[in-house]
């Protein structure tokens, strides 16, 4: 890359491999099902997740409204963290696409809900209240840390969706980043939701992509709803092509960045005027803030990261931080980052 950026892994260039696939790739017509190199990756991810089918969609927000909106319809509610991607950052697509309610819930220090409160948000049968349809989950939980979430969570969400007749989708952006840090396969950590969405563009380096995953009758619906929202591609095989690559090779490597995010974790603290809690940093991301007493803003100090060496860091407020390791990070880069971010602050 031309910069070291630690602002996303959805930053990450293809690798050489993936533009050489791409380059190679065979195609055909994905609308008519006809892109053998779309169905060949649709069938790897299903097996990666233990579904039985999957649809490759554009983005990951692409693939969360695809499930929302094949899961629930106009007038029901989903069941959400108050903090979570589909929540925030997803545009409001339930609520102005579908006329699916939202009923939002605080979340813990690593992303979840009270399961109390999530059974307790459960409307009854009621013509005053919407209809309670989905709750909808994330692993890792971006807004937390990243954090990996333990699997006996979903299972105890599992139990009261079944008790309920709802169905449950979880946001898997960084899915394989949450199964390495929990030591286990990706089957494992979905086996107890209905749906998951997970990214081909983060951590796992492809340029554009993701794949939703669930029963074959749910991707049959899937795919229509999927149509409706634009998302009907071609020749996708040259897309597709480098998503192979990324489940193919790029899945136990994500080990090394939550090593080098580790590294960049205890490198900060201690550093004096950073605040951070480096025993929250499971997996590849990293936030931290400014102490009190430093008289500089987060702008101040990305600015002078990119003056000075060419290191480009995301503010994630006025006074905090975080940054991302991926593909494209190496433990110089980060040795790199800290040695120049503490001669930014030594000099306040």
């Amino acid at each position: 890359m031309d910069r070291i950026d630690f602002r996303s892994d959805t930053v990450t260039w293809p690798t050489p491999a993936m533009r050489q696939a791409m380059a190679n790739a065979p195609v055909g017509d994905d609308v008519y099902g006809e892109d053998p190199t779309v169905n060949q990756l649709e069938a790897l991810a299903a097996a990666k997740t233990g579904k039985e089918a999957g649809l490759f969609v554009a983005s990951g927000t692409m693939g969360n409204l695809t499930a929302i909106l094949s899961h629930a319809t106009r007038g029901d509610e989903a069941i959400v963290g108050e903090d979570s991607h589909t929540y925030l950052w997803e545009a409001g697509g339930m609520a102005t696409l579908g006329g699916i309610v939202p009923h939002p819930l605080p979340t813990d220090e690593i992303g979840r809900m009270d399961l109390a409160q999530i059974e307790a948000s459960v409307r009854s049968d009621n013509p005053h209240l919407p209809t309670s349809r989905l709750i909808l989950v994330e692993n890792s939980y971006g807004h937390k840390h990243g954090y990996p979430i333990p699997t006996d969570y979903f299972a105890a969400v599992r139990q009261i969706a079944d008790k309920h007749g709802l169905s449950v989708h979880m946001d898997g952006a960084r899915l394989f980043n949450a199964a390495v840090a929990l030591n286990m396969d990706a089957s494992e950590v979905v086996k107890d939701v209905d749906s998951v969405t997970f990214c081909l563009s983060k951590g796992l380096g492809a340029p554009v992509g993701s794949v939703l995953c669930g029963t074959a009758d749910f991707i049959h619906k899937a795919r229509r709803i999927r149509k409706s929202l634009g998302g009907g591609m071609r020749q996708a095989g040259i897309l597709a092509a480098a998503g192979l690559v990324s489940l193919n090779e790029m899945i136990e490597r994500l080990a090394d960045d939550h090593a080098h995010a580790q590294q960049l974790a205890q490198g900060l603290a201690q550093i004096p005027g950073i605040v951070i809690e480096p025993e929250m940093v499971k997996t590849n991301l990293v936030f931290f803030k400014l102490a009190d007493d430093v008289p500089m803003t987060s702008r101040d100090v990305t600015k002078d990261l990119q003056e000075q060496a060419n290191i480009w860091l995301g503010a994630n407020g006025r006074r905090s931080f975080r940054a991302v390791a991926h593909y494209w990070i190496s433990e110089q880069d980060v040795t790199l980052f800290l040695e120049t971010l503490a001669e930014i602050l030594r000099k306040t």
